[in-house]
């Protein structure tokens, strides 16, 4: 007995077609993520407040990993799906 992936089994969807909506929603929201950290690093800087300029920054980096971390997830989802076809 073989065992296969089922990509049909969420709906009719598909399951390539339902991670990558999910990792466009990732990819969307950190992109929002950044924009709105970078603002708040300004403001913050602009005003003087040290503490709001430490806590944007890190806003914008973990944005920023997220963002790198949802395009590398897409060449990853590709490549096992690929290899997973050749099995």
């Amino acid at each position: 007995m073989d065992v296969y992936p089922d990509f049909s089994a969420t709906s009719g969807a598909g399951l390539q077609a339902v991670l990558g909506a999910l990792l466009t929603v990732v990819l969307v929201v950190a992109v929002l993520m950044i924009l709105v950290s970078a603002i708040a690093w300004a403001v913050a800087s602009s005003h003087g407040s040290h503490t709001g300029v430490a806590k944007a920054k890190a806003g914008l980096f973990v944005g920023i990993a997220a963002a790198a971390l949802a395009g590398a997830g897409v060449a990853w989802l590709n490549f096992l799906i690929r290899v997973g076809s050749n099995l």
